[in-house]
């Protein structure tokens, strides 16, 4: 998890600088080759999903900042079947170095995951959707939720849906990080260093669960659109 506030911003003024000084046409080619041609993944919809954790019933002592430097307001809540939390999307490039995720394109890149693929190397956060979920604390203790690595996450933006896994842990006050391919996926600037959402992603973590291998993300979209379905009619 990453204090990127001033950083955020200074990019934020470059690029309108930057989108100033481009033609109509050129703006109009960008938007059309970043735009996302698939919107969710699996065969429940981000609304029907969004219409099961409108309310909150608070299983975290605490509540999470989004930030170092902001307040405490994002509890983790319990529905049958799973937990969750709505909070905003830092981008998170550590594991394998890859062309997007290295020391060069990251300042804050580390190069391991808290959980490993089958053969024993970090994930890939180019390539492997995963969240991150703040260490064990006094605030919240995830393995005592029933979440492990490797299990299975709603990423919810918009009008998007895209499953990832559990697949790294983060500060234990902060809350709402996920990998350069989640982001990508879900059509958010993945960029380490000036990339993420400031607010609007949910997170649906369903309790014991487990892709396998955890590098797979098409187990992890078979697993996850079964446990959808489940969840959307016990809750």
């Amino acid at each position: 998890m990453r204090t990127r506030t001033l950083a955020l911003a200074a990019a934020f003024g470059a690029t309108l600088l930057a989108t100033a000084a481009l033609p109509a046409t050129a703006l109009n080619t960008a938007a059309a080759t970043s735009s996302p041609t698939r919107t969710e993944e699996g065969s429940v919809g981000a609304a029907e999903l969004l219409a099961k954790v409108t309310t909150c019933s608070q299983i975290s002592s605490g509540k999470y900042r989004t930030d170092s430097e902001s307040a405490a307001t994002v509890p983790v809540c319990g529905k049958n079947g799973a937990v969750f939390w709505k909070a905003d999307l830092d981008v998170d490039c550590d594991g394998q170095t890859t062309t997007a995720c290295n020391r060069g394109t990251d300042p804050w890149f580390q190069g391991d995951t808290a959980f490993h693929q089958s053969d024993g190397k970090p994930l890939s956060a180019e390539k492997l959707p995963y969240v991150v979920v703040p260490s064990s604390s006094s605030i919240w203790n995830y393995s005592s939720a029933g979440i492990k690595g490797g299990g299975v996450v709603a990423v919810i933006y918009k009008n998007r849906v895209e499953y990832a896994v559990v697949g790294d842990t983060g500060p234990s006050k902060i809350i709402g990080e996920a990998s350069y391919a989640t982001a990508k996926a879900l059509g958010i600037n993945p960029d380490p260093a000036t990339g993420g959402a400031e607010s609007g992603v949910t997170y649906i973590l369903f309790k014991n669960s487990r892709a396998k291998p955890i590098e797979s993300h098409s187990a992890a979209v078979s697993l996850g659109d079964e446990l959808a379905r489940q969840f959307v009619a016990a809750n």
